[in-house]
């Protein structure tokens, strides 16, 4: 294994298997991509309209 001085610290050619940096990295992808594919629960939709009418409703009274 080949060893290199960089920026204050000495790093080695290991592979992203063996760094742990890439390993947490790694599982933090798959933990995102895993929440991103959930699907939205309805209630919390239901609660997103309703803040949209209450939002639509003060704009329309704040016109009069």
């Amino acid at each position: 294994m080949k060893y290199k001085k960089g920026a204050g610290r000495i790093t080695g050619a290991t592979s992203w298997t063996e760094d742990p940096n890439a390993q947490i990295a790694a599982k933090l992808r798959a933990l995102y991509q895993s929440v991103q594919e959930e699907a939205i629960p309805a209630r919390f939709l239901d609660l997103l309209e309703k803040l949209d009418a209450a939002e639509q409703q003060s704009i329309l009274q704040g016109r009069e």
